[in-house]
C-alpha cells in the first residue's frame, strides 16, 4: 500500500506538517535528511537551519528563562544528547527542533534519517528513492527541504559560526552580543541593504563591505543605506579573514582592497553577517516541479501551498525567498498538511 503522505525534509516546516498530518490520521512518513558531515558542512543538516543556530529569541512561546526541566521531560531519552548545550536562557535551535520532532512523533509521525535523491511525479502514486536505495510510493508529498545560507567559504566563517558569524540579521541582530557593538555586513544586493539597515537599530556602527564601487541593489535600497549615518561603506573591498578568539567569538574583520591587494584594514566588530543570498535545497526536484529564477519551488495557488504538480505541496524556506523565518516556515508547514488532507479527501483517496 502506498503512503498517504510523505514529508521530505524536517525543520520547523517539516515537523509542523508532521504534527498536523498525524493529527489528521494520515500516518505521515517524514524523510528528515541524512545525518552526514557533508550535509552539515553544506548547511543542510537534519532539522534544518535551526540545527546550527544557538539562541532562538523570536519563536513565540519560548521566552528567556531556564527551560531545562521542561526540555528534559519532553524529549525522549535517546535524544537527550541534543540538550547538552542548554544555556538556561530560553531555547536553542537544536532544542526547539527536538521538541517539534518529538511532538510529531508523539502523534504518530514516522521518521527515516536519509535524503531523498530521486522523485517521479509523472504518475500516481508518486515514487521516491532515498540515499540507501529505499523506495516509497505515496499519494501525496510535502516538500520541506529548506534553503541554506551562502557564505564566502572562509575557514574562519565556520570557526565562528554562532559565535558572531550569522546569515540572518532578523534572527540574530537583537541578541545581546551584537547590541551597541560595531558589526560587519558583506554583500551588495537588496538583502545586504536590508540587513545593514536592520542591524543599525542595534549596533553602534555597521560596515558594509562590497567588492565593487557601486551596489547592485535597487536604487532606493542602496540610497537608504548610503544615507544612514550609522552605516559606513567599504567600497572595493573583500573579506580577507574573520578574527576572534574561542572565548570572545568574533572581535574584528580584516578586509582587503580589490584595487590594491597589498592594502588591508582591520575593522573592530562583534559580528559578521553574510548577506550574499541563499540556495534552496531543490537540486533533486529540478525538472519535476516549477521553480522561480532563484530555484525556489513556486506556489501555484494564492494563499495555498500547492505546487505545479497536483498532490505535491511545498512548505517553509524551500518555497519562501522573502521571509525565511522559523515561525513562517512552521505556519506553511501547517498549511501544507491541511492542503494535503483536503486534496486526498476531495480525490477520494482517504
Amino acid at each position: 500500500m502506498p503512503e498517504q503522505v510523505v514529508i521530505i525534509g524536517s525543520g520547523p516546516a517539516g515537523w509542523t506538517a508532521g504534527i498536523y498530518a498525524a493529527r489528521a490520521s494520515l500516518e505521515p512518513l517524514c524523510i528528515e535528511g541524512e545525518n552526514t558531515q557533508e550535509n552539515w558542512d553544506l548547511g543542510r543538516p537534519p532539522q534544518g537551519q535551526l540545527a546550527i543556530t544557538t539562541e532562538v529569541e523570536n519563536f513565540p512561546g519560548f521566552p528567556h528563562g531556564d527551560l531545562g526541566g521542561y526540555l528534559s521531560s519532553s524529549i525522549s531519552a535517546e535524544r537527550q544528547y541534543m540538550l547538552s548545550e542548554h544555556q538556561k536562557a530560553g531555547v536553542s535551535g537544536p532544542e526547539l527542533m527536538e521538541l517539534m520532532r518529538q511532538q510529531a512523533i508523539n502523534f504518530g509521525t514516522r521518521t527515516i534519517t536519509e535524503d531523498v535523491v530521486e522523485v517521479d511525479f509523472s504518475q500516481r502514486p508518486f515514487k521516491l528513492k532515498t540515499t540507501s536505495g529505499l523506495e516509497f510510493e505515496t499519494l501525496s508529498v510535502i516538500v520541506a527541504t529548506g534553503a541554506r545560507a551562502n557564505y564566502l567559504g572562509l575557514d574562519s566563517e565556520k570557526q565562528f559560526k554562532n559565535a558572531g558569524v550569522s546569515a540572518c540579521a532578523v534572527c540574530d541582530g537583537a541578541l545581546p552580543r551584537f547590541r551597541d557593538q560595531p558589526l560587519v555586513v558583506v554583500g551588495g544586493g537588496d538583502s545586504a541593504m536590508e540587513e545593514a539597515d536592520y542591524l543599525a537599530k542595534f549596533g553602534s556602527k555597521v560596515y558594509i563591505v562590497h567588492r565593487r564601487d557601486e551596489f547592485r541593489a535597487s536604487k532606493v535600497m542602496a540610497q537608504r543605506a548610503i544615507d544612514n549615518p550609522k552605516i559606513d561603506i567599504k567600497w572595493n573591498s573583500t573579506i580577507d579573514e574573520i578574527l576572534g578568539t574561542d572565548e570572545a567569538g568574533v572581535t574584528a574583520v580584516r578586509i582587503r582592497s580589490t584595487e590594491d591587494e597589498s592594502k588591508t584594514e582591520e575593522l573592530e566588530a562583534a559580528g559578521y553577517f553574510a548577506a550574499i543570498g541563499h540556495t534552496p535545497n531543490t537540486e533533486f526536484l529540478k525538472g519535476h516541479l516549477d521553480m522561480n529564477e532563484k530555484g525556489y519551488v513556486k506556489w501555484t495557488v494564492p494563499f495555498r501551498t500547492n505546487t505545479s504538480v497536483e498532490g505535491v505541496f511545498a512548505a517553509g524556506d524551500v518555497a519562501d525567498d522573502h521571509y525565511r523565518q522559523a515561525v513562517t516556515a512552521a505556519g506553511t508547514g501547517c498549511m501544507s498538511a491541511l492542503d494535503a488532507e483536503r486534496f486526498l479527501g476531495l480525490a477520494g483517496l482517504i
